[in-house]
């Protein structure tokens, strides 16, 4: 027997223990946990001797380890066994008997108990639960372990997705954003400028909801703007007006001022939608109103805005709330579970946090705390127009074939005489044979040669002009052998073509205006 207070042999059990022990005989049980508290073991015991005094424990409190006696009066080890074995496949069994055969211990160890120990020989009972515990921790370790990691392969399957879609849609969306610049420059019907500004916004918003979905999986964020909350409300009521069940009413709240929040706009109105949504699947069946809300409110020493989404739904019990927000995580037979995580990763990308108050049968709240910002007057700024080329020549050298033609199309259009590439090798080809150009038009993401490649080979061909790269204005191109200004403007994709036409009027220093 181990020394008083040492403890059992291996590594160490962390405790406190709680131990539930079957058994009829309180002066047995008594020696039994005597046994574990001198072998050094932390524990608490709570004893039952009755099928229904087991079932009342197990469902009121939880246990690290469970000590029983084969034969009781009226029940049996055994059948606490198959009780446990119902409700928790992991939790460990020992039996601990005064008579216990070698067919009765085989049949006890087939059906789920983790080990037996004689009542004549205890002295083996604390090692037995030491083991037994450790082997059902390191059991649960490793099933978060693989959940985890079969969480994080449908995480890159589901990023290997988003990235494929996000750039097939792009590509549809991409003549949204540049021809109803055209259209404007061909027309001076009000009604075509109306026309085209809703095109150029729906393309807009369609690209940034393809991006948001990927940046999503990446942990990104994507543009901001100043979104007035108000208006965000309205867009929201007539996202929502379709979805609304007859016994389902929305209420949005007047705001008694202009709050503003600077944020990316697909993104806030898809956390908001998606909040909505639970509230409105939540009163399905009981009907009920919905209620948006907006107030500014002082936390911390400084002012937030706090947006309120509240439902008069089936509410959630404590374990559900728990597991909100994690991923896949949904009670909705054909949920994803990815609506409210990737609400958390909104209002976490601000620096504000989500407060979720709810009870069952008594409705759901979700509170936004975020940072506020100065509203800014939006005044209507006069048509712009841009200079009109005299046949210069601009290489345009990308590999998406759809923004290519849109391109030379435009730089046609306005005056330019545009020469076409879809890669750095047939670009070069191209010079050899009609002569450098007045200016270059590279997307950084060309194959064959690479952007900076591609300038370099420029450079030593003797062209000295100037250069608009494609890409990301975060993330310019960079080599030790380009020079400083080698670079004139970097144009964000998808492109707007008033930006391509004011990044090529500085470029080229063109005077007439059309």
């Amino acid at each position: 027997m181990p020394p008083n207070g040492s403890p059992p042999q291996g590594s160490p059990v962390p405790g406190p223990l709680h131990v539930l022990m079957i058994e009829d005989c309180s002066e047995d049980a008594e020696l039994l946990s005597e046994q574990l508290l001198e072998a050094g073991l932390q524990a608490t015991f709570h004893r039952v001797d009755s099928e229904s005094a087991l079932r009342e424990a197990l469902a009121r409190e939880r246990f690290d380890v469970v000590l029983s006696d084969l034969s009781l009066p009226g029940f049996s080890g055994m059948e606490a066994l198959r009780i446990l074995r119902e409700r928790d496949a992991e939790l460990p069994f020992i039996f601990v008997s005064g008579t216990i055969g070698e067919e009765t211990a085989v049949d006890a160890l087939h059906r789920g108990a983790n080990d037996y120990v004689l009542k004549q020989n205890p002295a083996r009972l604390p090692n037995a639960v030491a083991r037994a515990v450790r082997e059902a921790r390191n059991a649960r370790e490793r099933e978060r372990a693989e959940q985890e990691l079969m969480r994080s392969q449908r995480l890159d399957c589901l990023a290997m997705l988003a990235a494929g879609l996000s750039h097939d849609l792009r590509n549809v969306l991409q003549p949204l954003l540049i021809v109803p610049d055209l259209l404007n420059a061909y027309s001076d019907d009000p009604n075509i400028h109306r026309l085209s500004a809703l095109v150029a916004e729906s393309g807009r918003r369609g690209h940034e909801m393809a991006e948001s979905m990927l940046a999503f999986v990446r942990g990104s964020h994507r543009a901001s703007e100043d979104v007035a909350v108000a208006q965000l409300f309205q867009a929201v009521s007539l996202l929502l007006q379709g979805t609304l069940p007859r016994n389902v009413t929305l209420r949005c709240e007047p705001l008694q001022e202009d709050l503003v929040v600077h944020c990316n706009y697909i993104e806030f109105q898809q956390c908001l939608v998606n909040l909505a949504l639970n509230g409105v699947q939540a009163m399905a069946e009981r009907g009920g109103e919905l209620r948006l809300s907006a107030r500014r409110a002082l936390q911390d020493g400084g002012e937030r805005l706090c947006i309120r989404v509240s439902d008069e739904g089936c509410g959630m019990d404590a374990d559900t709330r728990a597991k909100l927000f994690t991923p896949f995580f949904t009670t909705k037979p054909e949920g994803t579970g990815l609506g409210l995580l990737s609400c958390k990763r909104f209002v976490d990308s601000l620096q504000g946090r989500i407060v979720v108050e709810s009870e069952v049968g008594q409705g759901t709240t979700f509170d936004l705390h975020l940072p506020l910002r100065a509203n800014v007057d939006a005044d209507g700024a006069a048509e712009e127009r841009f200079a009109v080329g005299h046949g210069q020549r601009i290489l345009l050298v990308d590999g998406d074939g759809t923004r290519l033609s849109l391109l030379a199309n435009a730089l046609d259009s306005q005056g330019y005489e545009p020469l076409i590439a879809v890669d750095g090798a047939a670009a070069l080809r191209l010079l050899a044979r009609e002569g450098l150009p007045a200016l270059a038009i590279i997307d950084s993401d060309i194959l064959m040669l690479s952007a900076v490649s591609l300038l370099l080979a420029l450079r030593d061909a003797g062209f000295d002009g100037p250069v608009i790269t494609l890409g990301d204005p975060a993330d310019p191109l960079r080599h030790d052998a380009l020079p400083s200004n080698a670079v004139a403007a970097v144009l964000q994709k998808p492109l707007r073509m008033s930006a391509v036409f004011r990044a090529v009027e500085r470029a080229l220093g063109a005077g007439e205006r059309g």
